[in-house]
């Protein structure tokens, strides 16, 4: 990713390797924020506080705080204490539990003493693979869109997404937004109906920032506008990222995801979901078992945005009551196909 035109990861360890920086996405798109991660409760903070998201990226973070947790202290106790202590942040993300799992798996074996550094450096390496998995599964996406935009050759490929599942949401390049970028890079003309995904606006916020910081074509559109716009002709595909996918196919997303799948089936658009294999839980059989995650009212009664002077405000947009599960499950019939590091899938 590139930040004013210079290359960026969106985690990295500090200059001393003692911590991690990240970008404070609640503060996206209207400032850019870095923002240093010393310890296990500053990293459980930022990821149950939505300061980072997105399943892989969410992995990331984990991993690193359990590394912080051991270098406080490397026995046993405080790694079973930091790994439950960061599972417990965000239960539907399949992907921190698995990064977690590694990193206490990799040093239980080791002295104490040892613990720490073999721990931040299995992290360090579970980015580096995490860029390289979403390298390849862009890969394998582009090969799809040339052959979508075969078909209508004489106009951009129109896609519709879902939530932010790019950079922002990994270490690089995204899962669902990676075949994006590549194709854009390619110049194959892409246009991108970009969801607002209320009631965080993560697509409006985010998405749309790296679209528009990477020259992509995009609009961003009400979230209750994609059936219409399906209806009219005016998606070719719609492609989004996972938080899990369960054994049978069953996808675990951001909520809103299965109106989409539903509009889309009922009107012959293809729905593709991005993943690396990581994300797949084969422990789980259906969406019937995944805990789904309700978070605060509040993120539904209340918006934040800048006034006409630059000053972020919060302002409430409700005064009832608000439920807000921040997931759904998207059925595998649904699924048109699911875009890996290791190819395209068809449904189980």
């Amino acid at each position: 990713m590139k930040l004013n035109g210079i290359p960026h990861r969106s985690i990295a360890r500090t200059a001393d390797g003692a911590g991690i920086r990240i970008l404070d996405q609640r503060r996206l798109p209207w400032e850019v924020v870095w923002v240093e991660l010393r310890s296990t409760e500053s990293c459980a903070a930022a990821i149950s506080e939505m300061w980072t998201r997105g399943a892989p990226l969410l992995a990331m973070t984990g991993a690193y705080g359990l590394a912080m947790a051991l270098a406080e202290d490397g026995s046993d106790a405080a790694l079973d204490a930091g790994h439950a202590r960061l599972l417990a942040t965000r239960p539907t993300a399949i992907n921190l539990r698995w990064a977690l799992d590694i990193i206490r798996e990799h040093v239980r074996p080791l002295p104490e003493r040892d613990r720490a550094a073999a721990a931040f450096a299995r992290a360090d390496a579970l980015c580096d693979e995490d860029v390289a998995l979403n390298r390849a599964i862009g890969a394998h996406g582009l090969a799809l869109f040339r052959e979508l935009h075969a078909k209508n050759p004489g106009r951009p490929l129109n896609i519709l997404t879902h939530c932010n599942a790019g950079w922002l949401a990994t270490v690089d390049y995204g899962t669902a937004l990676a075949p994006i970028y590549l194709a854009h890079d390619e110049g194959l003309p892409v246009h991108v109906w970009v969801d607002e995904t209320r009631p965080r606006n993560q697509g409006a916020l985010l998405t749309a920032f790296e679209l528009a910081g990477h020259g992509v074509p995009h609009r961003v559109i009400a979230d209750n506008a994609g059936g219409l716009l399906m209806r009219q002709g005016a998606v070719d595909l719609v492609i989004v990222g996972t938080d899990r996918v369960t054994a049978n196919g069953d996808v675990c997303n951001k909520i809103g995801t299965y109106l989409k799948a539903l509009a889309a089936h009922d009107n012959g658009v293809p729905f593709y979901v991005a993943l690396p294999y990581t994300t797949i839980d084969r422990a789980t059989a259906s969406g019937e078992q995944v805990p789904i995650e309700e978070r605060g009212g509040d993120e539904v009664a209340w918006l934040t945005g800048p006034d006409d002077a630059g000053t972020l405000r919060t302002v409430r947009v409700t005064a009832s009551p608000a439920h807000n599960p921040a997931f759904d499950v998207t059925p595998a019939r649904l699924v048109t196909g699911y875009i890996t590091e290791r190819g395209v899938l068809g449904q189980p």
